[in-house]
């Protein structure tokens, strides 16, 4: 606790001194602030990780919908966290690296603060309503409702992401549904 104290409150001193910082109260008032917080009592608790990776993977389960998935990353050590996402611009996945220092504050902006909720949607926008009210919102707008696109298969979307065609067999022929086996029992 002392140390972690220390550290934190050292750290916004210099980032003071450093003009990184910027508030609202007065300079005298922002030490008196800081020496207060030094010298009151904190309770720390800190839980202690194998690694990074196990860390981002205990994060990433509770934050409410993580904005990155598992699956994304590709690589997590003591210098560098890489992972992939989709470039809209450039319709395509692009690696994106960075260190786990940037990665955790980038991660933080996503986690709510205490006693704060997700976004949930009301009015118009509420699920409950929002079929009821679509076609209203359409027509008010004077614009069409588009329809849902078709659905992927599980065959298109193993061969996107993976390069394999699941329906080819070692052959090299297309395979097709013939029937059902009988169970016996």
């Amino acid at each position: 606790m002392h140390m972690w104290r220390y550290a934190v409150i050292t750290f916004l001193r210099e980032a003071l001194l450093a003009k990184a910082v910027t508030s609202n109260l007065s300079d005298v008032e922002l030490w008196t602030v800081l020496r207060t917080q030094y010298e009151r009592w904190w309770s720390i608790d800190i839980d202690h990780f194998a690694s990074k990776e196990h860390f981002l993977r205990y994060a990433g389960r509770y934050v409410r919908r993580p904005p990155i998935a598992q699956y994304r990353f590709l690589k997590i050590t003591d210098r560098e966290v890489r992972f992939w996402t989709k470039d809209k611009i450039q319709k395509r996945r692009v690696n994106i690296s960075c260190t786990p220092e940037e990665f955790v504050s980038t991660l933080a902006e996503h986690v709510p603060d205490r006693y704060r909720h997700a976004i949930r949607y009301f009015g118009l926008l509420a699920p409950s309503s929002k079929a009821r009210t679509s076609a209203a919102v359409f027509a008010l707008l004077g614009q069409q409702k588009r329809s849902r696109p078709r659905r992927l298969s599980w065959a298109f979307s193993r061969r996107r992401d993976f390069g394999v065609d699941p329906l080819i067999d070692h052959r090299g022929q297309p395979m097709r549904w013939v029937g059902r086996l009988k169970l016996v029992r």
